[in-house]
């Protein structure tokens, strides 16, 4: 099988290659920006990578969408700040691009594993999240927060009238909430423009106040990702077919719990690690601010997000194993680790 992943050098990308290299025979070809992330697998011979842009290099997309079997176009943005700040740009990159990508496979009758986001179903109040029965509820216009979750949306639908008609073999997934290491940059975090978990272990590491905003009372279910690669493997293998036409969430509806909680744990668990030891003990404080103040005034957000999994668990038999203090754990070490070699834990 010939495997073609744009934004390969990203959290789920890389995580992917490393998997697919180490458990099967397939091939893969990447493109993205840089391949910092893919030393694990950048040498392997099945594994064949180019230094591009898919908006710039559209010849080689285009000659590899008609030369792969699978097509996981995996570039976006996906970062609230972002969506409030750059909304042409979220929306140019995640909705305008991925539509041409959607389009060669349907040129070239090629399968697409297109990642659409939890963020679709907005702020709908099912306490947990179907992929078939739950509305999808956004705010006003003048809330750009949303502009992601509408972008993602209308191409699920595009997706699903191309596969309607007969002219697309296509599953979408879901990610709640994937969480792990290489998670974001360091840098993205130091910027404050990096997913949740990033940001608070980065504060705790720097001794900055952990932002709480609205209150932290906001809920999320934080899944690791190796238990989201493994139930993306069983949907690329496809076994008798039975992914086609499908949507799935995957997350981890165990692993419920607010912005507070989270913060709490990752201090307590930073405080007691065994590499912060020879440093100074983080001092960060927990503060309340407002969204407004802190993201602008384009931001709306979720009180909760829980996943129902029952599809994934049916057809796929897959469950995720790995609890929420490990998964927090898991992450915090790798980026303690790279707080050390860059220099950000001081003695």
């Amino acid at each position: 099988m010939k495997i073609l992943i744009l934004g390969v050098n990203g959290f789920i990308g890389n995580k992917l290659v490393k998997k697919i290299m180490n458990s099967t025979g397939w091939e893969v070809y990447g493109m993205d920006l840089s391949c910092s992330k893919l030393s694990h697998s950048i040498d392997n011979p099945r594994f064949h990578f180019i230094e591009g842009d898919i908006t710039i290099h559209k010849e080689w997309v285009d000659y590899h969408v008609k030369k792969c079997d699978v097509i996981l176009p995996l570039v976006a943005i996906a970062t609230p700040a972002h969506y409030i700040k750059e909304p042409l740009q979220v929306f140019e990159l995640g909705f305008e691009e991925n539509l041409r990508i959607v389009r060669l496979c349907v040129k070239y009758g090629k399968r697409i594993l297109f990642p659409s986001t939890s963020e679709v179903y907005g702020m709908n109040s099912d306490p947990e999240f179907s992929e078939d029965k739950s509305n999808f509820v956004l705010g006003p216009i003048k809330k750009q927060r949303w502009i992601y979750a509408c972008a993602k949306q209308l191409l699920d639908r595009v997706i699903w009238a191309y596969g309607t008609e007969g002219k697309l073999d296509f599953t979408i997934f879901r990610p709640f909430n994937w969480i792990g290491p290489k998670l974001d940059d360091i840098d993205a975090a130091k910027e404050g423009s990096s997913r949740v978990v990033t940001q608070f272990i980065i504060n705790i590491v720097m001794n900055e106040p952990i932002r709480l905003v609205d209150g932290g009372m906001q809920k999320r279910c934080f899944t690791y990702i190796d238990d989201g690669i493994n139930c993306l493997m069983k949907i690329i293998e496809n076994k008798n077919n039975i992914c086609r036409g499908e949507i799935f969430n995957i997350g981890n509806p165990n692993n419920e719990c607010s912005m507070r909680e989270l913060a709490d744990r990752l201090l307590a668990l930073y405080r007691r690690h065994p590499e912060t030891e020879a440093y100074s003990v983080s001092t960060s404080e927990i503060i309340e601010v407002s969204s407004d103040k802190y993201y602008g005034e384009g931001y709306q957000d979720i009180s909760t997000r829980k996943p129902s999994i029952k599809k994934a668990q049916e057809l796929l038999c897959w469950e995720p194993v790995v609890d929420l203090n490990s998964a927090l754990e898991k992450t915090l070490d790798f980026f303690i680790e790279e707080s050390r070699v860059k220099g950000l834990l001081c003695a």
